[in-house]
């Protein structure tokens, strides 16, 4: 996607987005890619969107959402690498507000996966949202979270969102939840691997991010903190990647 106009963008996502009039500031979202790396292919886990959203309608995607300010006063059992933490941080992110992104990748892959990544260990919390933590004594860690990429929706979307896009491993998850979460906003939810992945019905983004971290994995398959971020957005009617 890099180096194409609006024009050819908007043409490659028309099936991803609900078009819009007017401008929209980003909202600051997370997602969290899981990785598997039991048995020879790493796979990773994503799962299909409702028909109804206007967001990505039927595509499959990896667990995530808008980030929640309040997010950012859950207590955690480690915070996040400070590699990671400052790739997050920026002239309008501060620490606060990154690890409130953070920590929203891993409430929304709770919501909608039944995964709880973190430490078993006592947890208590009067937030709804964090709920399923506290009742199977997990406490959320951001320490194992690798920082992969990040992209803002171009412009002429319904939805815009500022999305970080976070990973971290299966041996991280504390508890997997039978039933799945109390959401209902992803279904099919499944492992594929990577290779597989990039030729599901997904975003045009999220294959680009795909190929950059199964790159990134053959270099370096333990994704250390400080490893390269590529960072997506448009400027001057032109898809840009910086890396960060």
């Amino acid at each position: 996607m890099e180096g194409m106009t609006r024009a050819e963008v908007d043409k490659v996502e028309n099936k991803d987005f609900a078009l819009g009039a007017g401008p929209k500031r980003p909202r600051d979202a997370a997602t969290l890619i899981l990785l598997d790396r039991d048995g020879r292919d790493v796979r990773v886990l994503m799962g299909r969107r409702h028909m109804r959203h206007a967001f990505m309608p039927g595509k499959f995607v990896f667990p995530g959402g808008r980030t929640d300010p309040a997010d950012s006063r859950i207590p955690v059992a480690a915070g996040l690498h400070p590699d990671v933490e400052s790739k997050l941080v920026n002239a309008r992110t501060t620490v606060a507000r990154a690890r409130a992104i953070a920590m929203s990748a891993l409430r929304e892959t709770y919501e909608e996966a039944g995964l709880l990544i973190g430490r078993k260990g006592a947890f208590e919390t009067g937030k709804a949202d964090w709920a399923g933590f506290a009742e199977n004594s997990v406490c959320p860690s951001l320490d194992r979270l690798r920082f992969i990429a990040r992209a803002i929706t171009p412009p002429g979307r319904v939805r815009r969102f500022d999305t970080r896009f976070l990973a971290a491993f299966k041996d991280d998850v504390a508890v997997e939840l039978p039933d799945g979460g109390p959401t209902n906003e992803l279904e099919e939810i499944v492992w594929l691997p990577i290779s597989q992945a990039k030729e599901a019905d997904i975003p045009a983004i999220t294959r680009t991010v795909l190929g950059d971290l199964e790159a990134q994995l053959k270099e370096d398959p333990e994704l250390s903190p400080g490893c390269p971020a590529p960072f997506y957005y448009m400027r001057h009617n032109r898809f840009c990647r910086d890396v960060l």
